[in-house]
């Protein structure tokens, strides 16, 4: 990931704000991709159904926003970086690992054993991670500093361009399986919606989390069966937009360990701030070296 210190090689403040903005989209896709590949992994050696139904959920994200947003790319910020002379094999790497992206998910739509889908979509976080890192300290970065390019005209351009790709794959599920979600007690694939972002400056106070619940969540669940989200090697900069990434593949009725260096007040604050009510926490460890909660989505 690129240091915030990049953000001062933008060429006017407008294009640091936007950078800056493209690194936290670019966590969040990626925060909840990790989301739901940790809990299809913990499914995958426990409940076959309910694997196959959160393999389902995964290929309707990567439809409907992770090969939209890669699509996007390629007709914007791609396009002007392969213009410039530093760039160009850049984005000949980059084009490949969106083909390598776009052959992992057409995997994960096989109906194949749950560890397979589980070993398909391990694969498809870490290359998504790696191609994120490369974007966010490379691409960005290098459009910021090129003469006559305004990143967040291009980044504007991009939002619209995805937009309408995302409308496109929306409207291809709808039409190739209208009975699958009419029918009375069919499963509806999951979908996701991209959260609203946190308004800056003061947030309300967070309803208290003590060391239980408070009722209306999922603590009958087993250790074994709630995945896990380790933050602590994540960057600081990046950290909470992963946190909510992850949160928005949460389904109701289940919960995810959260697992951070210190108390993580504020970013309880954030959550219930843009999730009024929707989770409760229980911590499972006070320190000295890792706080872990148990947020469960009611």
């Amino acid at each position: 990931m690129t240091a915030m210190s990049d953000l001062t090689l933008a060429a006017n403040p407008v294009d640091a704000a936007a950078l800056a903005a493209a690194e936290e989209h670019h966590a969040h896709l990626a925060g909840e991709l990790s989301g739901r590949v940790a809990t299809l992994l913990a499914a995958a050696a426990r409940d076959a159904a309910a694997a196959d139904r959160i393999r389902r959920g995964l290929v309707t994200f990567c439809d409907t926003q992770l090969l939209p947003h890669t699509a996007a790319e390629e007709t914007t910020l791609y396009a002007a970086a392969r213009r410039t002379a530093d760039g160009r094999l850049l984005i000949e790497s980059l084009l490949a690992a969106h083909t390598r992206i776009a052959a992992l998910v057409d995997a994960l739509r096989e109906t194949g054993t749950p560890l397979t889908a589980a070993s398909d979509a391990r694969a498809l976080q870490v290359l998504v991670e790696e191609h994120v890192a490369a974007e966010n300290g490379l691409v960005l970065p290098l459009l910021a500093v090129t003469p006559g390019v305004r990143l967040a005209a291009l980044l504007t351009d991009m939002h619209r361009a995805f937009e309408e790709e995302a409308r496109t794959a929306e409207t291809a599920l709808t039409e190739a399986a209208p009975a699958a979600r009419t029918a009375p007690g069919a499963p509806v694939p999951e979908a996701s919606v991209p959260a609203a972002p946190v308004p800056r400056g003061s947030v309300p106070a967070p309803r208290p989390a003590g060391d239980g619940c408070g009722g209306g969540c999922t603590c009958g669940e087993t250790e074994a069966d709630v995945p896990e989200l380790d933050v602590r090697e994540i960057p600081h900069a990046l950290r909470h937009a992963t946190v909510f990434g992850a949160l928005d593949a949460v389904p109701v009725g289940r919960s995810l360990v959260l697992v951070a260096p210190h108390d993580p007040q504020r970013l309880l604050t954030q959550i219930e701030q843009r999730s009024r009510g929707h989770f409760a926490v229980q911590y499972l460890q006070r320190g000295p070296s890792a706080w872990r909660l148990l947020l469960s989505h009611r």
